[in-house]
């Protein structure tokens, strides 16, 4: 078993993410960020016996499972009692580098804002399936039916399309017709295009004719299984949606490579030699809770990922060496499901269902103080999203069910990271995102945008007046310049913005100046850095060739800080490091 690609992971993470000691400060080394974790290289898994007289060895991760039951029982109650008597607070994650940022990994791809075809209305529909949509227009029979929904799934079932693979169709309750199918389509894109690994789902209105049923199948519902005949299939169909005579559902792709089962929120894999980094730990999966937030995904939690096993190319998919890659499933539940009672539905998003920290609050103040659940209203334009509103949203405070162990990790920084994520999507993606979710009514997508806007507007004034939001932080030529995210989305009043820099240098990190700050278009900021050190002399990382330079706008109460080394006038500066600290004390 190779363990090298891990050990390295840990050593590069801890250099490259901590900054070096000297006498006198604390100074990052001069070497570039690591923008590509380790744990994208194959490592090989021990082999094991295969099911079956005739089955190939197993030499992949062995397959999990998720218990809701305890997930919600261990994140309700033991883990929360156990952490507190441990003295367990959530410290930096471990997973971030140098410049402040979390590096591409099985578990997440830089997307928005660094130029991926996801910047666009068109790239970021395509999203997660690229140019393979599957075609509704496909001649009669074209979608064989070799799978019934498996205990526990919604509606559905499995579909073989010649030239596509295999796709998970789900249908639509009657509750909240449109709902769940446009909420898998619209999240995916909206999660794929924020890092994450999301599947290909689609929303297409088909006729009954295109399925071929296979013999001898079953269908799980309302707890009990029965055949998936001709019967049960038109049964099924005529419950959904439709649309001029097509059938409304949505089409999931099959996730490539061998599935492994959800991945816990905490913890590492055993048996995968690339996962040494606690999940609960992990910036990723810690942020996510604000990407969950903004989208009201109340269900994110083991239950709802899934690990495949992408093997080097070959004929077997069970061979190794090869990678686990991490994806975020089962976003149908987002944009208001409605629970099984309408109060469980006004609390989703604010609190558990079973929530010790609020049922002890209510018992102390006899649930006399109103809560923002209380005020929770069904909105008429858009009634298939229950309570899913950008009125009185509190990103804070958002809880998902069961409770996450990542996202009660979630720093100051963690939020900060996925609000400037959240920052980029335009309203003009966030309306081709929705679009995707081809809603009936207009006055549906036009609600699910409008509330999105709000609730991200929420997101940004929440975390952007904590931690500084300028981003893409930059060297050009003598120039030092970034993106206030916070001026760009005109999440304060222009008045707010009070621009001001100041310049530290040498071994003591002495104030050296107070560049002048210049605003540009589209939140761009930029100061031209003083110059501490000549072309020849001292090495190029000698204390006094170190410079930090601080950016504050003014909204939030600490600066950007951008650490760098002056190799000379010839050579320029080198960016090494960024922190944003909560303060505007000076470095030390």
């Amino acid at each position: 078993m190779s363990v090298a690609p891990s050990r390295l992971l840990v050593a590069l993470v801890i250099a490259a993410g901590t900054p070096a000691c000297s006498a006198e400060v604390h100074r990052f080394p001069l070497r570039e960020p690591l923008w590509r974790d380790t744990d994208l290289t194959p490592v090989t898994v021990a082999c094991r016996a295969g099911r079956g007289a005739a089955a190939k060895p197993w030499c992949a991760p062995a397959p999990t499972r998720s218990s809701s039951l305890w997930d919600a029982a261990d994140g309700t109650a033991f883990r929360p009692v156990a952490r507190f008597f441990a003295v367990d607070p959530a410290g930096p994650a471990t997973n971030v580098n140098s410049v402040d940022e979390v590096p591409d990994s099985a578990w997440f791809t830089n997307r928005i804002g660094v130029g991926v075809d996801v910047t666009t209305p068109e790239g970021l529909v395509r999203g997660p399936c690229g140019d393979r949509a599957i075609d509704p227009d496909a001649p009669d029979g074209a979608w064989v039916i070799d799978r019934g929904n498996l205990a526990g799934e919604g509606p559905g079932f499995g579909v073989t399309v010649t030239g596509l693979g295999r796709f998970a169709i789900a249908l639509d309750g009657a509750l909240q017709p449109e709902r769940a199918t446009g909420a898998a389509a619209i999240a995916s894109r909206l999660y794929h295009a924020a890092g994450y690994s999301a599947p290909c789902a689609s929303v297409v209105h088909a006729r009954p004719s295109l399925f071929t049923l296979l013999p001898g199948l079953t269908i799980t519902l309302d707890g009990a299984a029965r055949p998936l005949d001709a019967a049960a299939l038109a049964q099924l169909l005529a419950s959904a949606p439709t649309r001029g005579g097509l059938v409304r559902l949505v089409a999931s792709r099959a996730l490539p490579g061998v599935a492994l089962g959800p991945f816990r929120d905490e913890g590492t894999r055993d048996d995968d030699p690339n996962d040494v980094l606690a999940h609960q730990d992990r910036r990723d999966l810690r942020g996510a809770r604000v990407l969950a937030a903004w989208l009201d995904h109340g269900g994110a939690s083991a239950e709802t990922t899934q690990d495949t096993w992408l093997a080097q190319p070959g004929d077997d998919a069970l061979a190794s060496p090869g990678v686990v890659r991490h994806y975020q499933v089962g976003l149908d539940d987002c944009f208001g499901r409605e629970l099984d009672s309408e109060a469980a539905s006004r609390r989703a998003g604010h609190a558990s269902r079973l929530d010790l920290a609020e049922g002890a609050r209510d018992f102390l103040t006899l649930g006399i103080p109103e809560r923002p659940w209380d005020r929770a209203k069904r909105s008429a334009d858009g009634d298939i999203f229950g309570f899913f509103s950008g009125r009185d949203f509190e990103p804070q405070s958002y809880r998902g069910d069961p409770p996450n162990p990542a996202f009660s990790r979630m720093t100051e920084g963690d939020g900060a990271w996925a609000a400037r994520a959240i920052a980029r999507f335009s309203p003009e993606l966030v309306e081709a995102a929705v679009r995707a979710g081809d809603f009936t009514l207009a006055r549906h997508t036009e609600h699910l945008v409008e509330q999105l806007l709000l609730r991200q507007k929420a997101i940004l004034r929440r975390y952007f007046a904590r931690v500084s939001p300028i981003a893409g932080v930059r060297v050009s030529g003598e120039d030092l310049c970034g993106d206030d995210l916070a001026q760009r989305t005109r999440t304060f009043a222009d008045a707010a913005f009070a621009y001001r820099a100041r310049a530290f240098a040498g071994a003591d990190l002495a104030l050296r100046s107070r560049p002048v700050v210049r605003p540009g278009a589209g939140g761009e900021v930029c100061v031209t850095m003083p110059h501490v050190a000549d072309d020849g002399g001292a090495p190029d990382d000698a204390a006094s060739r170190y410079l930090v330079v601080d950016i504050v706008n003014g909204v939030a109460p600490g600066p950007l800080r951008a650490h760098l080394y002056d190799l000379g006038p010839r050579r320029g500066f080198r960016l090494v490091g960024i922190e944003r600290p909560a303060d505007d004390s000076p470095p030390d």
